[in-house]
């Protein structure tokens, strides 16, 4: 894949329309999703030995963060929670206060 190409594929994914997905209607509730994206890429051609070449790379990541829901005239923001997330921090909260009250009741 040439420089321009990957520059050009780049430029197509970072747009508005992947921070904000298509909206969804039901019922007369309208949800507007969105997401965190981040991107970026890189490349570069050179010569060597009488041969040249060019190369690069491009990564996209991206998660949600939440939605917009219009609702009769109002809108809100629904924040996206990751429960898989927030249960690790609570072990790793509890099992680090279960801890420390052993070091506290084993000390003379």
């Amino acid at each position: 894949m040439g420089l321009e190409k990957i520059v050009g594929t780049m430029r197509d994914n970072l747009t508005v329309r992947r921070v904000y997905g298509e909206p969804v209607e039901k019922d007369g509730v309208m949800l507007i999703p969105a997401a965190s994206i981040i991107g970026g890429g890189g490349g570069g051609h050179g010569t060597e030995q009488g041969k040249e070449g060019e190369g690069g790379g491009f990564m996209l990541a991206a998660r949600p963060v939440g939605a917009y829901v219009l609702k009769g005239g109002e809108v809100r923001w629904v924040p996206a929670t990751d429960r898989t997330f927030l249960g690790l921090v609570f072990a790793i909260m509890v099992a680090t206060i279960h801890k420390a009250r052993r070091r506290v009741q084993v000390r003379p």
